[in-house]
């Protein structure tokens, strides 16, 4: 049951995938979450984001930033790394996951997704048919919300990387 919550790929950073890699396997699309994904929460692109999008354009990508925010968090974020977004994007239901596919002219077995939330961001993914990789959060700080939801994060990954073990 907990393995519709299981990412595909659990990794520290969104900065330390092979995307080289992966484009050479065939993948095309990438999709991301913003807040605690690229940046801290709320916080604005950086250097080392806004370097991560031009390096994905320079090996041919489509990108697409997918958030649960309103317009003005995930432009503002946009306006520097120069993607295409979704707000209010309804996670984890999967259409916005199409939606942006379809935008990049991707299929589900061209995208991987990237994100920090196993209940939004992951499931959507999988609900699609994405793969995913899931990524530790930046920064500790977090919406109410979100922190109770990681209490819960905690349980599946335990569960995640009891069963990742077994398999090695």
């Amino acid at each position: 049951m907990l393995q519709r919550f299981y990412p595909d790929v659990y990794l520290d950073s969104a900065y330390g995938i092979d995307y080289e890699g992966l484009y050479k396997e065939g993948y095309r699309g990438v999709i991301f979450d913003v807040d605690n994904t690229l940046v801290p929460h709320g916080a604005p692109a950086d250097e080392r984001s806004i370097a991560l999008f031009e390096r994905l354009r320079r090996i041919g990508y489509e990108s697409m930033l997918l958030s649960n925010n309103k317009e003005p968090r995930v432009k503002s974020f946009n306006d520097r790394v120069g993607s295409r977004y979704i707000y209010k994007a309804n996670k984890p239901f999967p259409e916005s996951y199409q939606k942006a596919m379809k935008m990049m002219k991707t299929t589900p077995e061209t995208t991987l997704f990237v994100g920090d939330q196993l209940f939004t961001d992951v499931w959507g993914a999988k609900k699609a048919g994405i793969r995913t990789y899931l990524v530790k959060p930046i920064h500790p700080k977090e919406e109410i919300q979100i922190v109770l939801k990681r209490f819960l994060e905690k349980i599946v990954l335990f569960f995640y990387k009891r069963q990742r073990a077994a398999e090695k």
